[in-house]
């Protein structure tokens, strides 16, 4: 029967303590499996082509490029790959990138064990699941923003380094007046009244990543 078959899991996260931990919680749930570890894109990618699982469970933050280029990369070639993101990160941004790459669903590592298996069971059954309940009160939140354009979101990075628009127009190649022009058009899709504003906004949202 369908509800017993067993389901084959692939666990992506750069921190061995967090693997060990989530394969402890998972062997107490007889459906469920892990048939591969990785801890970077790369790693992710290749054993996910070797062990084809049914669902992954993916970090967000990877070395060799991040979790979201990992399910992008997977589902270029498997494009009924079930990925859940498992992460520490709620940025809307994150979550609409995570989102639109493929992902089948967001959950935060603050989610309970049932939950796990239930969101777990639902990608590899529907193809999608439920996301952590601070995950859908973010995109519920962010449902009229406009998307920034690639050209705004290079302005915008540039803002959050602290240039000016003389300076943003320098190193993008066109004018300080489309530079300005860019400044108003992203404060208007952000609510925001002023550069500063802007800044906080585009950090809180993640549009813009901290450093370091």
């Amino acid at each position: 029967m369908k509800s017993q078959k067993l389901i084959r899991l692939m666990l992506v996260d750069d921190h061995l303590v967090v693997r060990m931990g989530l394969i402890a919680v998972l062997k107490a749930i007889p459906r469920l499996k892990v048939v591969a570890e990785a801890e970077d894109v790369a790693g992710a990618v290749a054993l996910f082509r070797a062990q084809q699982p049914d669902v992954t469970l993916m970090d967000l933050r990877l070395p060799g490029g991040g979790g979201i280029e990992a399910v992008r990369a997977i589902r270029a070639d498997f494009p009924h790959a079930r990925i859940l993101m498992l992460t520490t990160y709620d940025l809307e941004e994150e979550i609409h990138r995570a989102l639109e790459a493929g992902a089948s669903g967001y959950l935060l590592k603050n989610i309970s064990r049932e939950n796990l298996a239930a969101a777990i069971i639902d990608a590899h059954e529907r193809g999608a699941a439920e996301h952590s309940p601070e995950v859908t009160a973010r995109l519920a939140e962010s449902g009229g923003g406009a998307e920034l354009t690639a050209r705004e979101r290079e302005v915008l990075a540039l803002v959050v380094k602290g240039l000016s628009n003389k300076d943003i127009a320098r190193i993008l190649g066109f004018t300080p007046r489309t530079s300005k022009a860019h400044m108003k058009h992203l404060l208007a899709k952000l609510g925001a009244t002023d550069r500063t504003e802007a800044v906080a906004i585009a950090l809180q949202r993640g549009i813009v990543p901290l450093e370091g």
